[in-house]
């Protein structure tokens, strides 16, 4: 017998859909098999599918793309409290979630959303053609964390960006950012995973986990205002708090139905 699964599609990190990051939110009772609940992040094709089972006042949290799981996700995070604060336990203004990077809470403060996620300060790299090729320009500076990231002069450069996909996968990371000064807010970025299965991510709320940290040192403050520039394009709050860093986001949700597997 087929048993059915909630499902709701929200775009995160926007304030109207159709913009931000889409992503999926299975809430379940228990956990499913692991290849039942990659089928179902594939069948759904978005960046990334979030499944929590609730464990006492928490939730077991786990993110899936199409291709495989990951460690940790920013806009599927923010989705799966919205779903939470919204339709499971309405008004509750935090959440709490394990998850394979530690304990990850997001509280509410009217219609932003702010993740408390570890802060990854990156390291300088030495230059390397194969990004430059990968991304079809050379960046000024070259760092690595849990991604790559490629620091540009400035937001036309990041924006014509044109990478050659096959390439960033061949690389030894789980992606790629690019970023530089923003126009209109103090940084920008696009990230690109075409290993995971993602070949251009929407809005990436993990690659701030990099960063804010390196910002917020180059700019000398802590608090600071962050979009982006994919073509749906999203909209991000950030802080330093030194080994944690605060991403904040609205949601919009899209979808509401159930799925049967």
């Amino acid at each position: 017998m087929a048993q059915e699964i909630p499902i709701y599609q929200v775009d995160a990190f926007a304030s109207a859909v159709f913009a931000g990051n889409p992503a999926a939110v299975c809430p379940l009772d228990a956990w499913l098999p692991d290849a039942v609940l990659q089928a179902i992040a594939a069948e759904n094709n978005l960046s990334e599918t979030a499944f929590f089972v609730k464990s006492g006042r928490a939730f077991d949290l786990r993110w899936f793309t199409p291709a495989c799981e990951v460690d940790l996700c920013g806009h599927a995070t923010l989705a799966s409290a919205y779903v939470i604060a919204t339709y499971l336990e309405p008004g509750c203004d935090e959440v709490r979630f394990n998850s394979r990077s530690g304990t990850l809470t997001v509280t509410r403060s009217d219609t932003w959303y702010t993740l408390d996620f570890p802060a990854l300060p990156p390291e300088r790299a030495s230059d390397d053609d194969a990004v430059a090729r990968a991304l079809g320009a050379p960046p000024r500076e070259l760092w690595t964390a849990m991604d790559l990231m490629a620091v540009f002069a400035n937001e036309a450069e990041v924006r014509a960006l044109k990478p050659d996909m096959a390439r960033i996968a061949a690389l030894e990371t789980r992606g790629v950012i690019a970023t530089a000064p923003g126009d209109s807010c103090d940084f920008v970025s696009r990230f690109f995973a075409p290993g995971a299965g993602i070949p251009e991510d929407p809005v990436t709320g993990s690659a701030h986990c990099i960063l804010t940290p390196y910002w917020a040192k180059r700019l000398g403050k802590a608090r600071l205002t962050a979009r982006q520039i994919s073509p749906r394009g999203g909209e991000l709050r950030v802080e330093d708090r030194g080994r944690r860093v605060a991403i904040s986001g609205q949601v919009a949700p899209y979808l509401e139905g159930r799925i049967r597997v």
